[in-house]
């Protein structure tokens, strides 16, 4: 039989580790950093990594995967939904403007940093060489990272593309404006990232564009004809997308 003082010692022990127990399965669930690939490639090489999300994520990837046809691609576009959305409300911009530079559309829906690289590592960019690859990417990831985090992350992706792609050239887009006007918290945290990530130009293998601006009036309001929802372009916010880096699109491909 055991002693009243004995269950009291073991229900102290109980409580005290508890706590901890509860910290350890947390830490566990925390969310990967956004310099990171989601989730970590895990087991010998020639197992198969899980896909970072769920749905239609995968049938997305493996459709922008067979994008990849070497000698075909010249731009890249890799993204999230605002990248995926020249696809739809972008169509009409991307078809007048872009077409003629056999471009290939890498955007997914809901991506962060993380599923960026991921995707560098699991397919998008396997026996492609293009001359450009053009990148706006870390929106997503405001709601859970700091400016540096995101700032990490994007620095993550051009250093992979650097490795992976050497010949090519990356126009890194500054992360545009969201939110009614500059006070928005995220768009705040969007800026921070922007001001580390345009240290990356170098003006030969990196060149960094801030078109964030051209979204905006004069005040810095962020107007619904441009972003109905205040984050993802009109037809109007991709006609002014287009346009504003169609001339360094053909300085990039121009150049030897």
């Amino acid at each position: 039989m055991i002693r009243v003082d004995m269950l009291a010692t073991l229900l102290a022990l109980a409580l005290v580790l508890a706590p901890a127990t509860g910290f350890a399965q947390a830490a566990t669930a925390e969310k990967p950093p956004a310099a990171k690939p989601e989730p970590k490639p895990a087991g010998p090489k020639d197992s198969v990594t899980p896909a970072p999300r769920g749905g239609n994520w995968s049938q997305r990837h493996e459709l922008i995967n067979s994008r990849a046809v070497p000698g075909e691609v010249d731009v890249i576009f890799l993204g999230d939904s605002i990248t995926q959305g020249w696809e739809k409300e972008g169509k009409k911009a991307w078809e007048e403007h872009f077409l003629r530079f056999r471009p290939m559309n890498a955007g997914i829906s809901g991506d962060r940093t993380e599923h960026v690289l991921w995707r560098l590592e699991n397919g998008n960019i396997e026996g492609i060489s293009p001359k450009v690859a053009v990148i706006m990417i870390g929106t997503n990831n405001a709601k859970i990272s700091t400016s540096k985090q995101i700032a990490d992350g994007i620095t993550a992706i051009v250093s992979k593309l650097r490795k992976e792609l050497p010949d090519t050239k990356i126009l890194l887009l500054g992360i545009f404006p969201r939110g009614a006007d500059p006070t928005d918290p995220l768009r705040k945290i969007n800026e921070g990232a922007n001001a580390i990530v345009k240290d990356l130009h170098d003006g030969t293998h990196v060149y960094y564009l801030d078109i964030g601006d051209r979204f905006l009036t004069s005040d810095g309001v962020l107007e619904k004809k441009i972003m109905p929802d205040l984050l993802h372009l009109s037809p109007a916010g991709y006609e002014i997308w287009a346009e504003s880096i169609t001339p360094k699109l053909e300085e990039l491909l121009s150049a030897k």
